[in-house]
């Protein structure tokens, strides 16, 4: 960690700021350690501060690196925060996509000396490249949630609900270690697995259905993303064929992804491959995102993103076709991008699954 705040360091002078205010949760434990609700955190070139309320002091002398000077706020945060920045700094730097209007105004109110620079991105920059300990705790998280599915494959699917199957795989995660999913689970079964985000429903999941499964786990704060389309008995030919379609097509994406590549060529090389089997039309979202401490972040694969993978990035390879009112297929693995390609941490088969 305090390789990471030096990193960081380095990147200030680029964002022309003396100081930055760190207040996203999410940024403040991959800097600190820290895992409470409240706190911030103060860096620059001789500045490690972190600050938090009473309820959390003794959290934090076991969680936050010992390179910060830890501070106990009296009132609140922001007072606190006066009071640790050195007299010597001009421009301070915050949080622009984690900071309210009301609590820019209250910064400004507090530290009328101090010109507040909003920034964007500069903690999720040094997040999106991982650490090989961080490859090895999303490695952790993803074999944990691939051995919860296969226990609900062995269990069964057919005349089961929906509802039923999210929390049966939600429960083995939770009974293997898992803190918790890492997002809702997604299980449709039917014509429901036509929308990409369906919440699972009381309707039970019957012979000849395609139910597609979108589902990972929380370990030690990272998680994993996996998605797969398994047939509950034999589907059918026309089911059969769009599934090998989405998988040929994911192959190639994930043939694609590499240092170097950016986002939006790995995607469109994804989605040329659905595009030349006639169902361009049904393939609406990105081919994937980067996954670590939280389920959603950079680098995006995407026709929307200026995104340029990295040795090192997480990211997930999920194309999919979507059938409206007939059926839905989508594939997904966990992969890290390497120098010369990539390697997949998703370990259930991609073989459609059929499923008693």
């Amino acid at each position: 960690m305090k390789a990471r705040v030096g990193r960081l360091v380095d990147l200030l002078p680029e964002a022309d700021v003396d100081l930055l205010l760190v207040t996203n949760l999410v940024n403040i434990r991959y800097l600190t350690g820290y895992t409470g609700s409240n706190g911030l955190v103060l860096v620059g070139p001789r500045t490690r501060t972190f600050i938090t309320d009473f309820r959390y002091v003794e959290q934090a002398a076991e969680e936050v690196h010992p390179s910060f000077e830890r501070r106990r706020a009296t009132r609140d945060l922001v007072e606190a925060l006066g009071e640790a920045i050195p007299a010597d700094a001009v421009r301070l730097g915050f949080e622009a996509a984690h900071t309210t209007v009301r609590e820019h105004a209250r910064l400004a109110e507090l530290l009328p000396g101090v010109e507040l620079v909003g920034l964007t991105g500069i903690v999720e920059r040094l997040r999106a490249v991982k650490e090989p300990e961080e490859i090895e705790d999303i490695r952790a998280a993803a074999a944990l949630a691939d051995t919860a599915f296969e226990r609900l494959l062995h269990d069964g699917l057919i005349g089961r609900t929906e509802r039923e199957v999210a929390i049966a795989l939600e429960h083995a995660m939770l009974l293997r270690g898992a803190e918790g999913p890492s997002f809702k689970t997604i299980v449709a079964t039917g014509p429901r697995a036509a929308l990409p985000h369906a919440r699972p429903r009381e309707v039970e999941i019957r012979r000849g259905d395609l139910v597609v499964i979108d589902w990972g786990a929380e370990l030690d704060g990272y998680c994993s993303d996996c998605t797969r389309t398994v047939a509950a008995g034999e589907p059918g030919e026309s089911a059969r064929e769009i599934y090998e379609l989405v998988l040929e097509a994911q192959q190639a994406g994930l043939d694609a992804v590499r240092s170097g590549a950016g986002g939006r060529e790995v995607d469109q090389i994804a989605r040329t491959v659905i595009e030349d089997g006639g169902y361009g039309e049904q393939f609406g979202h990105g081919l994937g995102h980067g996954v670590g401490l939280e389920i959603h972040e950079g680098p995006r694969l995407s026709q929307r993103t200026d995104d340029v993978l990295r040795a090192g990035n997480v990211v997930t390879v999920e194309p999919g076709i979507y059938l409206p009112g007939r059926f839905g297929v989508r594939i997904e693995d966990l992969v890290v991008a390497t120098e010369d390609g990539c390697e997949v941490i998703t370990s259930v088969s991609k073989r459609l699954i059929v499923a008693e």
